[in-house]
């Protein structure tokens, strides 16, 4: 079959087409049609059926809730508090967790960690004392990989020298800092005051110390943001040349975090005004040597992200692209959500309940998705889609894709030659709605605007 996609519309007429609810596709299928048919059980059956064999590999996250005050673009699971009393409590509830785990599934000790992520939240909420009086019984229980890596998500607002140095000593060699923005009337809006001079220092102790990566998140689509004081921030953001770069764009969910509903319609930027900000971004951070990964993301050329894109090993999963696949992701802590090679599971995601739970020493399991045949051959296709941008097809496959992206092939997003789905260069932006053509769930229940934020 030859070439299609014969039409390339106009870049504003396509955001207009396409910017519509779809998901960001961190896991297949989406929390929305999670089916929610599995017990504690199931779960750590599936655990111990994927821990199996013995070369198997399995990464660790723990969610860390609390901020000590709410950015009203959030979108996280947290809980707001100034008492750090709540620390130590905490901690004894994920360790009591991970307790759990070593009773129900000991093969977690016997396999190689490959990575450890905090998450939040703010994990530096945690006091370096606790930091340590929570990772260390966890990794000295753990074996860990030759390639083990340790990263943290930290506000440079709540962080300092000693829990920097602390989290150097038990391995971390990896930070990523929130920016969101450097501007100072975009930061009064979102409710997150961040000057450059703490963010800067931050990264200089962080390198100092002998952190390897060093990486920043930034928003677009805030309130506020203009193209000339989003050029400031990407300027700002590449005289400090963090080694990875995520480019999120703002997920307005009004009723799913009703701190969105706080925003002025007109202080955000839509629509095509609204790309136009990534796009002036991308361009300089592709100038000054960054390379871009799958989607939202970008890296330096010799950093892990870059060379497992290269290579065809990229991966994704909850905690977004990552050079570190592994056969289980587990999560410890409330809310937190974990993948089996056939199971999602997620943690009680109010603290109560988790606790409650933990008392009762069961896992804390609040809902979680058993993939069928269908599930489990669609999430390899959309996951090889949204790292690769191409796929092969089936006869049937391919008959199936051009229809349902009839419109796609005519603006010339994607074509399909030989029965190989390819994303084109202009159809990379869209990677959400071309995804789509795999998400069967979805379309049998054509979603309404209340359920995914927009594409774009």
């Amino acid at each position: 079959m030859g070439a299609e996609g014969i039409r390339v519309s106009s870049n504003s007429a396509l955001i207009a087409k396409y910017d519509v609810p779809v998901p960001r596709y961190t896991s297949y299928p989406t929390v929305p049609y999670w089916e929610n048919n599995i017990t504690s059980d199931s779960w750590l059956s599936s655990v111990n059926t994927t821990l199996k064999p013995d070369d198997a590999a399995w990464a660790l996250y723990l969610h860390i809730p609390y901020c000590e005050t709410l950015c009203t673009f959030c979108g996280c699971n947290t809980v707001i508090t100034k008492d750090h009393k709540k620390e130590n409590n905490y901690v004894d509830l994920i360790l009591r967790e991970w307790a759990l785990y070593k009773e129900k599934a000991p093969a977690l000790m016997q396999r190689k960690l490959k990575h450890l992520h905090l998450g939040g939240g703010t994990p530096t909420f945690l006091s370096a004392e606790n930091l340590t009086a929570l990772l260390k019984p966890l990794l000295a229980d753990a074996v860990r990989d030759a390639e083990f890596e340790a990263s943290i998500e930290v506000d440079p607002r709540r962080t300092d020298f000693k829990q920097l140095a602390a989290l150097y000593e038990l391995g971390f060699r990896r930070v990523s800092m929130g920016v969101q923005d450097f501007n100072y009337e975009v930061q009064r809006l979102v409710n997150r005051i961040q000057p450059y001079d703490i963010t800067e220092k931050l990264v200089t102790e962080s390198r100092r110390l002998g952190y390897t990566s060093v990486n920043f998140d930034l928003i677009y689509g805030l309130a506020g943001q203009t193209p000339a004081s989003f050029a400031d921030t990407i300027e700002k953001t590449i005289q400090l040349a963090p080694d990875r770069i995520a480019l999120y764009s703002f997920a307005l969910v009004p009723w799913i975090k009703p701190q969105h509903r706080l925003f002025k319609d007109e202080d955000l930027p839509v629509g095509h005004a609204k790309r136009a900000l990534y796009e002036m971004a991308r361009e300089e951070l592709l100038a000054f040597g960054y390379v871009e990964i799958g989607m939202d993301h970008f890296a330096l050329k010799n950093d892990g992200l870059s060379l497992a894109a290269k290579s065809g090993t990229l991966h994704r999963n909850f905690m977004g692209y990552t050079d570190k696949k592994s056969d289980l992701l587990l999560g410890l802590g409330v809310s937190s959500i974990s993948e089996s090679q056939d199971h999602f599971h997620q943690n009680e995601k109010l603290l109560p309940a988790y606790e409650e739970a933990l008392n009762k020493g069961r896992i804390p399991t609040h809902r979680g998705h058993l993939l069928n045949e269908s599930d489990l051959y669609n999430r390899k296709n959309i996951l090889q889609l949204i790292t690769t941008y191409k796929i092969p097809l089936n006869h049937e496959g391919a008959a199936d894709a051009r229809e349902f992206l009839k419109e796609p092939l005519h603006d010339g997003l994607v074509k399909i030659e030989d029965d190989q789905l390819t994303v084109t260069e202009q159809g990379k932006p869209f990677i959400r709605n071309i995804c789509a053509v795999f998400d069967k769930r979805m379309r049998s229940r054509n979603p309404g605007q209340k359920v995914f934020s927009s594409s774009i």
